[in-house]
């Protein structure tokens, strides 16, 4: 070997020991050690020099950085709709960056073009949706933007070419508790942010019917043109999912186009119980989103938007510009240059960790994992009504637990105040969310570990905390 490769050697095998060594924290210990930027900072010494090329520069620094990252991989992380990342999708990030090429092109990335299109199959087959077609992009959030844009450019023949100008104003509805994608979505795509409406929701967090058709109605009599309805599978506070057959049939009569964003819920396809109870009507979407970098636990980021019943769809939205210096067709017929239909250009390679996840978990796996963050919740709902010291902010409506402390007098401010202990003290970083003004401790499931004692240990935590600070004297 020579001297390069002594020396990159040399640099992967040191973080291979530092990435085994952060793997295998303690799960007892702390799951964070917050602290404020300034001290962070000094502990750091961000301006400490090493040597040019030197691996022990590399050595110090990913070590330092693992000293003091959030463990995410912690039963204590329960602050995003994601923790830690199943060990067959880091092995595939590992893979991809070592590959380090470009998944935008069949000539540059043959492989990884072949496991997007398969796993794309098969999350057509899933969904129901005939005729379909999909594609990876950056997350739900410019999912569901792609997916407002498709709505967009087919509202007229010419809208493509011509934008907006010379057309009557666009409307998109969701509902009030929405993902604010959405409102991102209009804002880029020139529909304007008065042309989002927000619907109300009822007792459950799912969007009211007979008010989305109300508005629907004021709009037409304005001259407007209702184009776009996104529809919610798992809102992202109280996990409450939209009707879609009732919005499929409102869909015939307003001709919108009827979008499912399923980047939290969604998951409950790989389940075939799960997915009758809060995926009905699906197969009749005009597109899909889910996340697997959420509940399945593939790495970061990772997702698919799927359309349904509409092939050739991607080349009408996405595909515009010369890229004949990088695109050439392989043969007539099937497209394999995927980044000619995406909206970057270059495309990193996801479709790898998420292929080797799928064949190391199977659907079976993944169905397993999904029933049982939904069990769990379950249990955490009865917990939590078995506890004096606990209550529901809103009843459970899928795999978010919202609850709170009992405390007397400002429960706002106890609850918030918790929070930041049990974070302080390392023992969970728990998400917090406003439901109707007032403060929820927002606990969602998503690490595949966790069982009943882990769960029981949380809310034991929780409590116990809570009872502390119930005892101090200023508040």
């Amino acid at each position: 070997m020579n001297d390069q490769s002594d020396r990159d050697g040399e640099i992967l095998k040191n973080l291979f020991s530092e990435v085994e060594a952060f793997l295998s924290t303690d799960r007892e210990s702390s799951c964070a050690d917050p602290m404020d930027p300034e001290r962070l900072s000094k502990l750091l010494h961000l301006d400490r020099e090493g040597g040019i090329e030197d691996p022990e520069t590399l050595k110090h620094w990913v070590a330092q950085y693992f000293r003091y990252a959030v463990k995410t991989h912690h039963f204590g992380f329960n602050n995003r709709m994601w923790a830690g990342a199943n060990i067959s999708s880091i092995v595939g990030e590992i893979a991809a960056a070592v590959s380090q090429t470009d998944a935008g092109s069949y000539e540059a990335a043959p492989v990884s073009v072949l496991m997007e299109k398969y796993m794309i199959r098969q999350m057509l087959d899933l969904a129901g949706f005939s005729s379909g077609e999909g594609q990876m992009t950056t997350g739900s959030s410019n999912a569901n933007m792609i997916a407002m844009m498709s709505a967009r450019n087919l509202v007229s023949e010419h809208m493509k070419s011509t934008g907006l100008f010379g057309h009557g104003k666009l409307y998109a509805f969701v509902s009030s508790d929405a993902h604010y994608s959405l409102d991102k979505a209009v804002n880029i795509l020139g529909i304007g942010l008065d042309q989002l409406v927000k619907i109300p929701v009822d007792d459950h967090g799912r969007m009211e019917l007979a008010a989305l058709q109300r508005e629907m109605d004021r709009v037409i009599a304005g001259g407007g043109k209702p184009f776009f309805v996104a529809a919610t599978m798992g809102t992202t506070v109280r996990g409450a999912y939209d009707p879609l057959p009732e919005l499929v049939r409102l869909r015939e009569k307003y001709k919108f186009w009827l979008h499912a964003d399923g980047a939290w819920g969604g998951a409950a396809i790989f389940s075939d119980s799960l997915k009758s109870k809060y995926l009905r009507g699906l197969d009749e979407a005009d597109s899909f989103t889910m996340d697997f970098h959420k509940m399945p636990g593939t790495s970061l980021i990772c997702n698919v938007l799927l359309f349904n019943k509409r092939p050739g769809i991607m080349d009408f939205v996405c595909n515009v510009g010369d890229k004949s210096y990088l695109h050439r067709k392989e043969r007539e017929g099937e497209e394999y240059n995927l980044g000619a239909y995406s909206l970057q250009c270059g495309r990193r390679v996801d479709s790898l960790k998420w292929f080797l996840d799928w064949k190391f978990y199977k659907k079976e796996g993944f169905a397993a994992r999904i029933e049982k963050y939904h069990r769990l919740a379950e249990l955490g709902e009865r917990i939590v009504g078995e506890t004096d010291e606990l209550e529901m902010v809103v009843p459970r409506e899928s795999f978010n637990l919202c609850f709170r402390y009992k405390a007397d007098g400002d429960k706002n401010r106890f609850n918030e105040l918790l929070r930041k202990e049990l974070h302080r003290r390392g023992l969970t970083l728990v998400a917090q969310a406003y439901i109707r003004g007032e403060v929820s401790l927002r606990l969602l499931l998503t690490h595949k570990d966790m069982e009943e004692e882990q769960l029981r240990d949380f809310f034991g935590n929780v409590v116990l905390t809570g009872r502390d600070l119930s005892g101090l004297s200023q508040l």
